[in-house]
């Protein structure tokens, strides 16, 4: 039994124990039984097999993490929508019509109560528009009117348009409103006419690039630069000082408003509660 270890014609596998030995190290072959009825050994690399067992689940899985990185990135990283430039927008009236010069100083004053807004220059980003000229009598700038204002256009240089998104916590109109003269006692910084954000109190004076007036807010509001053309009809072209609030820039975070933006009328919230 000890003297020879090859095996007999009765052994199971039909290949000899020298044969069997000539594999490289960590190779393993299966052979088919003779006794099965096979017509001779039938050789399987295990190895390679299962090197590419382990290659094939290796790809699912990263096929998986690589899903799951890229579902990750695109929720940590929403698509940015919005313009790469500012648009030049035409502003129509509240009928429709193309908004001119002439209509807003004859339909609007610094006595207007009521909010006229547009959105500029996308779609969430709203926008007063003020003409601070007088009705009739001569503007101080402070009291019953401006005239010449920074931005300002028309006849008066007094019809100017700035953000209604409040540079505090991003309160909107109507929250935040234009106030004419004497709607409330206060004046701050001797001011009669201004805008008032009615949720925490910031105010702006309109007749200086919307500077600020009272806190809490410590920037002023965003100016929409507007233009007339040769018929007296009315554009936005772009935007002065810092982003509007909840904007990580102005022309980031929605659609366009498009080629033309219409002014709509609103009911302005009117507190006097002023900052102490």
């Amino acid at each position: 039994m000890h003297g020879n270890l090859d095996c007999s014609p009765s052994c199971p596998f039909s290949v000899g124990r020298s044969q069997a030995l000539e594999f490289p190290l960590g190779q393993v072959r299966k052979v088919a039984s003779a006794a099965a009825g096979g017509g001779g050994a039938e050789e399987v690399d295990e190895t390679k097999r299962n090197v590419l067992k382990l290659a094939a689940v290796a790809g699912l899985l990263a096929i998986g993490a690589g899903g799951a990185v890229g579902g990750a990135i695109q929720y940590l990283q929403p698509p940015t929508i919005g313009l790469s430039s500012y648009p030049r927008v035409q502003l129509l009236d509240v009928d429709g019509s193309p908004l001119t010069v002439d209509k807003v100083e004859g339909e609007y004053n610094v006595e207007t109560s009521s909010l006229y807004l547009f959105n500029y220059p996308l779609r969430n980003e709203p926008n007063f528009l003020l003409n601070l000229y007088p009705a009739s009598g001569t503007p101080d700038n402070k009291t019953n009117g401006a005239a010449n204002v920074p931005g300002g256009i028309g006849h008066h240089q007094s019809i100017v348009a700035f953000s209604a998104i409040c540079q505090h916590l991003g309160c909107p109109a109507p929250a935040i409103a234009y106030y004419p003269p004497n709607t409330c006692s206060q004046t701050p910084g001797g001011m009669s006419f201004y805008i008032h954000c009615s949720c925490h109190g910031s105010t702006y004076n309109p007749a200086n690039s919307a500077s600020n007036l009272t806190g809490p807010a410590v920037l002023p509001l965003p100016q929409v630069v507007l233009e007339e053309d040769s018929s007296g009809n009315i554009f936005a072209t772009s935007v002065n000082g810092p982003p509007v609030n909840g904007h990580l820039n102005t022309l980031q975070g929605d659609y366009s408003v498009g080629a033309t933006s219409i002014v709509v009328k609103e009911t302005p919230v009117i507190s006097c509660n002023f900052p102490s």
